[in-house]
């Protein structure tokens, strides 16, 4: 029996770690900011799917339901994505989940109504960042960091000429907590608190990688996904990207 129970949670083992291999990994260096010279590695464990890109989109279009949801279903269909804790995660970065703060205040239903009209109207930005919240992890970004970066959308788009164009968003803003990732230059840093990455690799999957650290961001209707604005004006971040 106890030979069993071994061989089987060999199998599990295995098999969680058969789920956990990337599709694709890659290597690059960092430049123009001011931790350059970082070695970094990217790991997609897959690509999203067109409902979580529209999800996403939905969100930076404002036209996604409020998080939660109503009654019932607010406990959250989307709260608990990921089936294991993410090696990415900062224990600093824990938050109450949205909701159950609401609990210890119930006795003043009458006078709970008139709280909206004071709430901050949306942004594209901060409905983008609640979604990525609530987005199942794709990969990791790793530096010398003591942790990584949950990478929480991924897309690949085919180029006319063999390349591929991967966009990436990470649902923290690279070098949220320290300087490594601090633009250098004349251009002003971006406030978003999340990073969209966009890598142009050739057909050797060889080439470079923008960030948002300065870009804006937008929304590129014929790729279907939340892509850096004017790509070809912003700074190389990621030089000598090389798939691994």
């Amino acid at each position: 029996m106890k030979t069993v129970i071994q061989v089987g949670l060999l199998a599990v083992s295995a098999a969680l770690a058969t789920a956990q291999t990337p599709i694709l990994s890659l290597a690059a260096i960092t430049d123009n900011v001011s931790g350059a010279h970082e070695s970094i590695r990217i790991d997609v464990l897959r690509w999203s799917t067109d409902a979580e890109r529209d999800q996403l989109l939905a969100a930076w279009n404002l036209t996604a339901p409020p998080a939660g949801g109503r009654g019932r279903g607010g406990r959250g269909r989307g709260a608990a994505v990921d089936p294991a804790p993410d090696p990415a995660a900062v224990d600093g970065n824990d938050e109450p989940p949205a909701g159950r703060a609401g609990r210890g205040g119930r006795g003043g239903r009458g006078g709970g109504r008139g709280g909206a009209a004071d709430a901050p109207r949306p942004t594209p930005e901060g409905a983008l960042k609640a979604a990525l919240g609530s987005a199942p992890t794709v990969g990791h970004l790793w530096s010398s960091e003591v942790a990584g970066y949950s990478i929480r959308s991924a897309v690949k788009l085919a180029d006319p000429d063999g390349g591929e164009r991967i966009v990436l968003i990470t649902d923290r803003r690279l070098g949220a907590w320290n300087d490594l990732w601090k633009p250098v230059g004349s251009d002003a840093a971006t406030t978003y608190d999340f990073s969209v990455i966009e890598l142009r690799v050739n057909s050797k999957g060889e080439g470079e990688g923008k960030v948002s650290l300065t870009g804006k961001v937008a929304v590129d209707s014929a790729a279907k996904t939340i892509a850096l604005e004017n790509f070809g004006a912003l700074p190389v971040v990621f030089k000598n990207v090389r798939r691994k």
